[in-house]
Order: structure tokens, then sequence, then C-alpha cells
């Protein structure tokens, strides 16, 4: 199993293993290992009732099963709650970077105001990249256990999905073998005081960028609060810098916290000896961690998935 993967597992084992959980992925007292089979026969049945009736998590079956177990934990959601959900469309933000039309999420992800403040990549040491990056990525902006998938068909349409449970709550749908999120406990998230009605922020920031030759670039992360730095550098390096998707998102990244600056090996030695100078305290991380994000992309170069989080790109015929 890749180092990177059975970490991620080791960090999120206290979770997967609450309630429901230990029985689906330790049904033998361990974490089930690569290779070993998951069983979630509740999953199919949610299937099927999404099919029959995509409305059924808002007023069906599984909206039942979903108000059992908010009962039983003294939750506040009802069923006029979901009865009365809509889902919003939301226009895309637009920046301009890399001669090209840059549409992405605004708010918490901070991946527009990113963009704008970072020169010119091309052509740079490696040290000026590195403090470039860093400059850029010092202001405001977006653990999870969060997905993203980017998808492109032979006309050239593209669809970017990211989806989330943060860390996971523990708590398994009765029935459906299905974990819900920990959206309200994740602190990042929750900015001003919660409001009956409002919809919780979110730091994802799914993205594609056109040319005058059309799409150039479909690209999402999964990381939370590192999604932002994750994504950045990958687009910069795709997009500035001509790199592959698969190029970029293997090369070595660096994310800022506090002041802290995390460090995958193979980060520019000069210009982290040079922060630290300034005060910065480097951490130097032994090797690419599931910590710096994980990155999906497609490119006019090919298609990638992050090594990090067990990622892959694949070019169907």
């Amino acid at each position: 199993m890749p180092a990177a993967h059975a970490s991620c597992l080791r960090m999120l084992a206290p979770v997967l293993t609450l309630d429901q959980g230990e029985r689906l992925f330790a049904p033998a007292g361990h974490l089930l290992d690569e290779g070993e089979l998951l069983v979630q026969p509740g999953i199919a049945a949610a299937l099927e009732l999404i099919a029959e009736d995509p409305r059924s998590l808002y007023a069906g079956a599984l909206s039942r099963s979903l108000l059992e177990l908010v009962r039983e934990r003294g939750g506040l959601i009802t069923e006029e709650d979901l009865s009365s959900y809509t889902p919003l469309w939301r226009e895309p933000i637009e920046t301009s970077y890399a001669g090209t039309r840059f549409f992405t999420r605004g708010g918490l992800s901070g991946v527009p105001e990113t963009l704008a403040r970072l020169r010119p990549l091309v052509g740079i040491s490696g040290r000026e990249r590195a403090l470039a990056l860093l400059e850029a990525l010092r202001g405001e902006g977006a653990g999870s256990h969060t997905t993203n998938l980017v998808a492109v068909d032979g006309e050239g349409n593209a669809c970017v999905l990211t989806t989330s449970l943060g860390l996971g709550s523990g708590d398994y749908l009765p029935g459906f073998d299905l974990h819900l999120n920990s959206m309200l406990g994740e602190k990042e998230l929750l900015s001003d005081e919660l409001e009956p009605g409002e919809r919780v922020l979110s730091m994802t920031a799914p993205s594609i960028a056109v040319d005058e030759r059309g799409l150039t670039l479909a690209i999402g992360s999964a990381g939370g609060t590192r999604l932002r730095s994750a994504l950045v550098q990958v687009a910069s390096g795709i997009l500035d810098e001509g790199l592959s998707p698969g190029e970029a998102i293997e090369r070595p990244r660096f994310h800022p916290a506090g002041s802290v600056l995390n460090a995958e090996p193979g980060v520019d030695e000069e210009a982290l000896d040079e922060l630290e100078a300034e005060g910065w305290e480097v951490r130097r991380w032994s090797s690419l961690h599931h910590y710096f994000g994980g990155v999906s992309a497609i490119g006019r170069a090919g298609a990638a998935g992050d090594p990090r989080r067990s990622g892959a790109g694949l070019l169907l015929g």
C-alpha cells in the first residue's frame, strides 16, 4: 500500500470506525487493507431509491431514515427543512490568468484573489517561483475527506465535481450505510452565526479555464484549508509554465499555515533557507503527503489524478 494512502487511513480510522463504521470498515477488528472487500449493501438500496425518486433524501425513505437519526441524536433538522430544500445555481467567478478566462468559485476558496495576485512564473528560477507563490498565497483563503472528479468528453464539454464529508461525522444513515458529513463542526466553514435557511459556506473550487481555442483546463482539488494552495500551484504550473497535468500535480508543493511553512521534499531549498532567515518556521515533510491536497485535472496534454490521495487519470477511447 502506498505510504500516503496508509497514512490517510490511519488518520481517518477513529472516524471511520465510529457507530456502524466498525462493521463496514473493520469487520475483522482492523481497518480493511488494500485488496480486501468493502461490503456496503445499504449503498445499493440508497442508490436504487434515488434512481426511482431523486428527492427521496428530502421526502421519502431516505429522509425518514435521516430524521430518525436526527431525533435519536437530539438534532434540529425537521421534516419541513428537508421537504422545502431546493438547490441554488450560483454563477462562477471569472478572473484573467495566463491568457485564459479562469472560472472558479469565490468566497472561502480564495482562488480568484490568489490568481490575481500571482505574478508570471514562466522562465523564472525555482527560488523565485516558490517566493512568488508564497506571496500570492499569503492572503486569506480556503482536515477533510473530500473527493474531486473531473471529466471531459470528446466535444470538449467539461464537468468538475467536488464533494466533501468534511472529516465525516461518524454517523451512518440507518439501513443505508451512508456516512454523514461533519460540515457544521468544521470551524473554518463557520465564519458567521448560523441562521435558519442559510447555506453552509465551502472552500471547494471546481474550476475551468478557456482561451481562444476553447477549453484548456478543467481542475479541482480536495484538501480543506490546503485546497487553495494545491489548486493554485498546479493550475499555475499547467497554464503559466506549460507543464502537463501529471507533471504539475506530482511536483512538490508547499502550504503556509500561520507562521509555519509546510514543504514537501523537492521544494527549492534556497527559497526555504531564505524564508527561515526571515523568521518562517519551515517544516520539511519526508515525502509527498495527503496533507497537501488532492488535485485532479484534465488539460490539452492529458489527464492526471493526485498520487497523494491514490488519484488517477484515464483516457477512454
